[in-house]
């Protein structure tokens, strides 16, 4: 008889790298998901109103929580607190104010101590979440508005989007397999 030990297969080491890679990957992946949104901006918390329908009924939600988000129309500095003028718009399931869609009044979202303007400039979407103060009554040209108020507790400044080359009707975005640069393969014959 041969007595020499017969090789057992290695069927635990595909398991243990499995495990490995599920633990230093999952977390990973996770982390790319939540995006560095805060949460309370991603899921929307406290009373589903808009800003047009609270300037309408100014004391209707008082002090209750909201997530309004849009674009940055001006920043104002005052001794204590810094306001955001924005024009509010629809949120995404994330939370992102959409830019294309029709402006849904304005809002004021103000934040504690000094906000520097050049962090947040015009044109570009901010969530936040924040209680609902009274009114304030501004003028917009000639007339006075009155800005529904949300004190911040959590807001996202969006980043800004990636421009998409637009071209004119019949003309073809450049492809790297079109041109000179394609390859020996395909001409010219």
């Amino acid at each position: 008889m041969n007595s020499t030990p017969t090789a057992k297969p290695r069927r635990a080491e595909p398991a243990r790298r499995l495990g490995a890679i599920l633990a230093l990957g999952l977390p990973l992946w996770l982390a790319g998901c939540a995006n560095g949104v805060p949460e309370a901006i991603r899921h929307a918390t406290g009373v589903a109103t808009t800003p047009a329908a609270a300037q309408q009924a100014p004391t209707a939600h008082l002090g209750e929580r909201v997530r309004w988000g849009g674009t940055i129309l001006a920043v104002h500095n005052h001794a204590e607190h810094t306001t955001i003028e924005l024009l509010a718009r629809a949120l995404d399931s994330s939370g992102e104010p959409n830019p294309d869609t029709p402006g849904q009044g304005r809002f004021l979202a103000e934040f504690p101590g000094f906000v520097d303007p050049a962090g947040y400039p015009e044109e570009r979407t901010l969530t936040v979440v924040g209680i609902l103060l009274p009114p304030r009554t501004r003028p917009v040209g000639d007339y006075p508005y009155r800005y529904p108020v949300v004190a911040v507790e959590q807001s996202h400044l969006w980043p800004e989007p990636i421009p998409v080359p637009r071209y004119p009707a019949g003309v073809y975005a450049p492809y790297p397999w079109y041109g000179p640069w394609r390859g020996p393969w395909y001409g010219p014959w």
